[in-house]
């Protein structure tokens, strides 16, 4: 690391977290004047909803404009630098293009080493902060609830061939009023049992069904009884069953992955959200590399208008990654778009972008 490279890698830096901490507290503002009712109804203090609510909300916010705000960090600074010719003297010194870019290089690797870890571990776990605020004091109080008759009732596929329905589920009691179990094999039915009532054993952590009927069919044999009470282990808990919108946003990775696999065992449909963040997790960081490299390209070059000019071209850019990053999310989740491909088709493309810049630019 020579003199240059120092000068360069601070300038990147401190820009940086400028601007990230400058929008951020525009964030909050603006947040807070929205959530003005839902704080007061929730009877906090302003301690308390730091603790409870912004804790989280402000690592969310962060995590979501990360890799836009390192843009146009690389983008500003180096637009300044460039007008004052001190990329020109750089050159002119006897510094090779590629070698004035390593600085650059080196930052994002920092900055996308740091957004990547943050992403597996801190920032789920500040999800879970803004989310039980959230499902708690505003979501309770909007007046869409959604569809009613689906928040209390579960269809699940416990394994291979045993498919459970519970109906009229309290999560608060651990218990529910109608349950069938259906194990079925070669499309037909050999199991059944069915329940008036089932709760949650939390000594024996497993189920109790009362006034059971089970029935069995073996052929051209078939058998029923009646059973007052008894014990059942379903593979599920209790907690799975309560349905949680931010799941996938509370998960760290490792937990992510393992209620995927756990799904997938299942043959649990609509997995592509979950799928698609996980990747998304790994593909984020690396659009950091990407994205700060591009704007080194485009901001190294003195052009007419300043660094004004250069900032609208980088919007511009960043608006078109916006957009192409959510289209893809939406035809990975609501379509049959790879969830793979789509977390990383902004960054192929982008790379590619990068790439056609890097190779007309002046060197």
């Amino acid at each position: 690391m020579k003199k240059l490279d120092w000068y360069i890698l601070k300038k990147l830096l401190t820009t940086f977290v400028f601007t990230m901490l400058l929008i951020t507290v525009i964030a909050v503002v603006i947040d807070t004047s929205e959530k003005a009712d839902d704080f007061v109804r929730s009877g906090m203090n302003t301690s308390q909803l730091i603790t409870h609510y912004f804790i989280g909300f402000v690592p969310f916010i962060m995590s979501m404009i990360f890799p836009l705000m390192v843009f146009i960090a690389t983008i500003y600074f180096s637009s300044k630098m460039a007008a004052q010719s001190e990329f020109i003297a750089i050159l002119a010194g006897g510094v090779r293009y590629n070698r004035m870019l390593r600085p650059f290089f080196i930052g994002a690797l920092i900055l996308g080493a740091l957004f990547w870890f943050a992403s597996q571990y801190w920032v789920p776990k500040a999800n879970e902060i803004r989310t039980n605020f959230q499902s708690t004091y505003i979501d309770n109080h909007s007046s869409y609830n959604g569809d009613p008759y689906r928040t209390n009732n579960f269809y699940l596929r416990v394994d291979a061939e045993t498919y459970v329905g519970i109906k009229y589920y309290d999560t608060t009691r651990k218990m529910a009023g109608s349950f069938f179990l259906l194990k079925i094999k070669k499309n037909k039915i050999f199991y059944n049992l069915r329940s008036e009532t089932i709760r949650w054993d939390t000594v024996k952590k497993n189920w109790i069904l009362v006034n059971a009927v089970e029935h069995t069919n073996n052929g051209l044999i078939e058998t029923a009884r009646i059973i007052p009470q008894m014990n059942i282990n379903l593979n599920v808990r209790p907690e799975e069953l309560k349905r949680d919108e931010y799941l996938k946003d509370k998960y760290t990775t490792p937990q992510l992955k393992e209620f995927i696999k756990k799904e997938e065992i299942r043959g649990s449909e609509g997995l592509n959200t979950y799928k698609e963040e996980r990747y998304h997790r790994d593909a984020t960081p690396f659009s950091v590399v990407i994205l700060t490299m591009m704007g080194a390209v485009i901001a190294t070059r003195r052009v007419r208008g300043g660094s004004g000019v250069l900032l609208a071209i980088g919007l511009v850019l960043a608006a078109i990654f916006v957009i192409m990053d959510k289209f893809s999310v939406t035809f990975a989740t609501k379509g049959n778009f790879s969830p793979m491909l789509a977390a990383w088709m902004p960054n192929i493309i982008f790379s590619f972008i990068a790439g056609w810049l890097y190779w007309k630019a002046p060197k």
